[in-house]
Parts: C-alpha cells; structure tokens; sequence
C-alpha cells in the first residue's frame, strides 16, 4: 500500500478499476434490456430486479467489509481453514437464506398494491430465494477474490474491493435472477 496518498497515486490504483467497472455496468444494462418483455409481463419480478441488485451487492459489501477490517488488522488468511472466514461465509449466505424470502414476498405484495400480481406469491418467492442462494454463494466468492486480488497487487482493499463487489454483483444479480426465472417461471 501506498505510505502517502497523491492524485497521481490514487489515480494510477483506481482509474483501471473504474474504467472495467463501468464496462461491467454496461454490460448489466444490456442485460436487464433483453428481458425488457418478461419484466412488463409479470411486474413483481419488475419490483424484484433493483432489490435484488441491492441485496446482493449490500451482502457482498458486508463480507467484503469484514475481509478488509481483518486485512487491516493482520489477522485475515485466506486459507479454507480459517474459521474467521468461514464464519463470515456462512453468516452471509444465512443471512441471504432468510431475506430474500422477504423480498420476494415483498416484491409481491408491491405488485399486488397496482393490481398486478401475474405470478403467485410462491412463484415470487421461490424465484426470490433461489436468486438470493445463488447470489450469496457467488458473492462470497467475488468478495473473496476481490479481497485477495488486492493483497496480491498491494492495493488497499478499502478502496478496491467493495466498488469491485457491488458492481460485479450488479451484474450477477441481473444475469442469475433472469436464469432462475427462465427456470422456474
């Protein structure tokens, strides 16, 4: 890590990480944009898209947080053993296990409140949970690498490693949603 931050410094370490970013940004948008139709068709799942996106970027935020506090404090290893980190792991994934039901039910309900409810409660909410599964896991995952791939290029992962979550699950919110809906709708 840098001992003194300059512009020069802070630019030479995030502009890369912004630049890809918004590439990935862009690539979410023109994912949410070809299933424009399914989304006009059943509007919970229109309800369930930015909370969904939301959900799961906050939980990888969190993890990814949590990794960059045992970063700082010297105590993070990245080894499958390590319970801190396994801990971590499964408190994410339980947390996700319990609150995308919710949102699910909610996205419903939102729905319901216009007079457009397409889809069942149970539809919503299995679509929902089997999003929020997935999306954990996967967040878990990015929060990890993220973490490390900062250790390793000596990056500070404060300023790194929760945009690179947040916006990667952005996408992976978009692409898993629509790929369990395509299943189980």
């Amino acid at each position: 890590m840098p001992e003194e931050w300059t512009v020069e410094s802070i630019t030479r370490a995030m502009l890369p990480v912004l630049l890809g970013l918004t590439a990935v940004e862009i690539g979410s948008g023109l994912v949410l944009g070809t299933f424009e139709t399914t989304l006009y068709r059943y509007h919970s799942l229109l309800v369930l898209v930015p909370v969904t996106i939301g959900t799961a970027g906050n939980l990888g935020s969190i993890l990814a947080s949590r990794l960059s506090t045992s970063f700082h404090l010297g105590t993070l290893s990245f080894s499958p053993r390590d319970d801190d980190l396994a801990g971590n792991a499964l408190a994410i994934v339980t947390l996700a296990l319990t609150i995308f039901p919710l949102v699910g039910a909610g996205a419903w309900a939102a729905a319901g409140l216009t007079g457009s409810t397409a889809l069942s409660l149970l539809d919503v909410v299995a679509v929902s949970f089997a999003s929020g599964a997935a999306l954990a896991a996967l967040a878990v995952f990015v929060a990890v690498t993220a973490t490390y791939a900062a250790y390793r290029l000596s990056l500070d992962p404060d300023d790194v490693v929760i945009p690179v979550v947040t916006n990667v699950c952005d996408v992976l919110g978009v692409v898993v949603l629509f790929a369990v809906v395509q299943l189980l709708v």
